[in-house]
C-alpha cells in the first residue's frame, strides 16, 4: 500500500481526503508524525502555497507527500477572497466572520457567480507535481446547512439547489473541488504503482 503525507491540520480536509482515497493509499496525517508545527503559507497563489507546505513537510522528514491550497473566488468581488480565503475576515478569521464578510461585500448583488479551486502539490522523490480541481456555482444569500466547513454554508454548486453544506459529505466528496483534485492525484498515483 502506498503510504503518503497529507500536509494539513485541518481535520475536515484530513477526513474528506480519507475518505476518497482510502484504503487503496495509507495516508498519514500530520499528528500521526507528531508535527503540530503551523507551516507558512506566504505566498500570493494557491499553487505556491501548496508547494510551501509539501516542500515543508518533505525536507524536515523525508517522505513523499502532498499538501493542498483553496479558494473561492467570487467574480463580484474581483476574485476575493482567492487565497486570502481562510484568513478573509482578518484576525478574527473563522468560518462565520470569513462568510459574514462575503455577504456583507456582496449586499443584494445579482452577480453572486463564483467557484471553488483547490490546488495539490505532490511531492515524490526529486518529482514535483500539481493537480487542480475547480467547481463553478453561485453564493447564496444566506447561510444554509449544518455539515461541511468553511464557505459551505453559502456556496451552492452549478446545477444544485442546495449548499454544499446541505448536501452531506457523501455527495459532497463525489462533485467538490477537493474531489476532482484529488481525483487527479489518484489516477497519477494508480499509474505509477500498476
Amino acid at each position: 500500500m502506498t503510504k503518503l503525507v497529507f500536509a494539513t491540520n485541518n481535520a475536515h480536509k484530513l477526513a474528506e481526503v480519507r475518505a476518497i482515497l482510502e484504503p487503496e493509499f495509507s495516508i498519514i496525517s500530520l499528528s500521526d508524525l507528531d508535527c503540530s508545527d503551523d507551516i507558512p503559507e506566504t505566498a500570493n497563489t494557491l499553487e505556491g502555497n501548496a508547494l510551501l507546505k509539501a516542500t515543508y513537510i518533505h525536507e524536515k522528514y523525508g517522505l513523499d507527500c502532498f499538501a493542498d491550497d483553496t479558494g473561492l473566488e467570487i467574480e463580484a468581488l474581483g476574485g476575493e477572497p482567492g487565497v486570502y480565503s481562510a484568513r478573509y475576515a482578518g484576525e478574527d478569521n473563522n468560518s462565520y466572520n470569513n462568510m459574514s464578510k462575503v455577504l456583507s461585500l456582496l449586499g443584494d448583488n445579482t452577480n453572486r457567480k463564483a467557484c471553488f479551486k483547490t490546488v495539490i502539490s505532490l511531492i515524490m522523490g526529486d518529482k514535483i507535481l500539481f493537480f487542480e480541481g475547480r467547481i463553478d456555482g453561485d453564493i447564496a444569500l444566506l447561510p444554509r446547512g449544518e455539515s461541511g466547513f468553511g464557505y459551505d454554508p453559502i456556496f451552492v454548486p452549478e446545477g444544485y439547489l442546495l449548499s454544499f453544506a446541505q448536501l452531506g459529505a457523501e455527495e459532497k466528496n463525489k462533485i467538490s473541488h477537493r474531489a476532482l483534485a484529488v481525483n487527479k492525484l489518484v489516477d497519477f498515483l494508480k499509474q505509477k504503482i500498476k
